[in-house]
């Protein structure tokens, strides 16, 4: 689904990603992980059109790096960024519509399926996205992003600060998503969280992926956890 290689990236002159290479394939959960200022964020920048980049990012066999991020989208790419970008003067109903791609026909989501999966969201269809909850706000941005349909999520920190119960909803829906044969690469700070719902995990130090396995190999490497993750 999707090949990175020898992704590099750069903010003005400063020289951030140094050759990053993963892959994440049909229907899989990958969670990249790593402390903060690793480049995590960055890559998912990065993949979706944001930054100044080379080397190469093929998905479904086809080249994305160099496109605008709008023409990433269309090709079935969505993004759930880190900071909830909800418009908060529209209602929640509104904000899923805008996740409809233009000319798009058929989607595996429907409104219907979010006010399924989050009843609050039905609940509140008509109320202004600003006035909802943190928790609620995360919902929302994951639910707009699946109405576009794509065949790859881009994740990023979706349960930075939210109450217990809510992280395992996310948790969930994730897993959900993945089981309708979406990709998912997602950047969370939780571990315990992404070695449970992912099937393979990155980790990421100094704009390098420093270890690649299975969440099983990763709680087995104490040097790797020590050096990499623990603060």
């Amino acid at each position: 689904m999707l090949e990175v290689m020898d992704l590099q990236a750069w903010y003005g002159k400063s020289h951030v990603l140094r050759g990053v290479t993963l892959r994440v394939g049909e229907g899989e959960i990958v969670s990249l992980l790593g402390r903060n200022g690793a480049g995590r964020s960055t890559t998912m920048k990065a993949l979706m059109g944001e930054l100044q980049v080379s080397g190469s990012a093929l998905f479904r066999g086809q080249q994305i790096l160099g496109l605008p991020s709008h023409e990433i989208a269309m090709r079935g790419i969505g993004c759930v960024p880190e900071h909830r970008e909800i418009f908060p003067g529209l209602t929640v109903r509104q904000n899923l519509l805008l996740g409809i791609k233009p000319g798009q026909k058929a989607s595996r989501w429907s409104l219907e399926d979010m006010f399924r999966l989050f009843p609050a969201l039905g609940e509140r269809a008509d109320v202004p996205g600003g006035v909802l909850s943190g928790g609620e706000q995360q919902m929302l941005c994951i639910c707009r992003a699946l109405m576009g349909d794509p065949a790859l999520l881009l994740v990023d920190e979706p349960t930075e600060g939210l109450a217990p119960q809510v992280v395992e909803r996310v948790a969930q829906l994730l897993v959900e998503i993945a089981s309708k044969g979406v990709a998912i690469l997602l950047v969370e700070q939780k571990l315990g969280i992404a070695l449970r719902i992912s099937r393979r995990v990155y980790v990421m130090g100094r704009g390098q992926i420093v270890h690649e396995g299975t969440p099983a190999a990763l709680l087995e490497s104490d040097a790797v956890r020590r050096e990499w993750l623990q603060v």
